[in-house]
């Protein structure tokens, strides 16, 4: 793909009601189902960032879908129908748009909680231990270095956020929302997932140091996986032959993006630095890497 092509950061659908625009996504209610499109906007300290990162949508929905179908037969996801080819009008004057970076979705109830698990200290995880000694509750041994691998994954939830920051909450606050029944049940879920996720993407180079899923409930109250499934978006994707605890190990993710922006001393609120050059193709090059590796495909971009 040629990295100067025009990154998509909106759209606007022929025929559609304007959709809700999330940090990433563009969201469409067409009525019993959904159309989620995965633009080209990168986010980081939930502020929206410019410019985009051209290709970057098509790159989480392809990731995305690849991990929905790995766990197909253990949990229940979203998606209807992933080929834009095969979506119903009015969509398919937009095809050219929607191409590899939209799906049709289920409508559920969605549970207002990011389920983040946690291998390794990482993150916000490792500015709480510094601080306290403590991650979302979880009282650690002292002495722990950073990137530091623990010795069971933490599920530490967050409260969910369209706009501004999520924030870390314990087990027993989420539970105390949303049930005990369902709070144990997406804790177990997500710890499944990852520790399964994990080893097979340490079979392909790549350490897996936390990441974070959302959920919701069908028409029948059953779990269903929303939104997107192991992306460098919602991931901290390591290179596992250099991993070394004690420092930021490089990634695959989007920490290149958060370590320039703490290079430049701005205070986390908008507006954000513009991305320079090099730090929009750095990202993107470190993306269709972490795809090609999970996957083991080639990964061909429109240009």
């Amino acid at each position: 793909m040629d990295t100067m092509s025009a990154a998509v950061e909106q759209t606007s659908l022929t025929g559609l009601r304007p959709p809700r625009r999330g940090k990433v996504r563009d969201i469409y209610d067409l009525g019993d189902r959904l159309l989620l499109v995965a633009t080209d906007r990168i986010s980081a300290f939930d502020v929206v960032l410019s410019p985009g990162i051209s290709g970057k949508g098509i790159i989480l929905t392809r990731l995305s879908n690849f991990w929905f179908r790995k766990f197909s037969g253990e949990v229940r996801n979203h998606l209807v129908e992933t080929d834009a080819g095969r979506f119903p009008p009015p969509l398919d004057q937009s095809r050219p748009v929607l191409e590899g970076r939209s799906v049709l979705t289920k409508k559920c109830q969605v549970v207002p909680f990011e389920c983040v698990a946690r291998g390794y200290l990482a993150g916000t995880g490792w500015k709480d231990y510094r601080r306290t000694g403590s991650v979302c509750g979880y009282r650690l041994p002292p002495g722990l270095v950073e990137a530091q691998k623990l010795s069971d994954p933490l599920f530490t939830p967050s409260t969910k956020a369209l706009a501004g920051h999520d924030d870390n909450v314990t087990f027993d606050a989420m539970a105390n929302e949303i049930g005990r029944d369902l709070a144990g049940k997406l804790r177990d879920l997500t710890i499944a997932i990852y520790l399964r996720a994990a080893e097979y993407a340490h079979s392909r180079g790549i350490l897996i140091a936390d990441t974070k899923f959302e959920f919701g409930l069908d028409e029948n109250g059953q779990v269903v996986w929303l939104d997107e499934a192991l992306t460098p978006d919602s991931s901290r994707f390591w290179e596992a032959d250099l991993y070394r605890p004690g420092g930021s190990p490089p990634s695959y993710d989007k920490q290149f993006v958060r370590d320039w922006l703490e290079s430049t001393g701005w205070n986390k609120t908008p507006p954000a630095p513009v991305l320079p050059p090099s730090v929009v193709e750095g990202t993107r090059r470190r993306y269709v890497e972490a795809f090609e590796r999970l996957t083991g495909e080639e990964l061909k971009l429109p240009g």
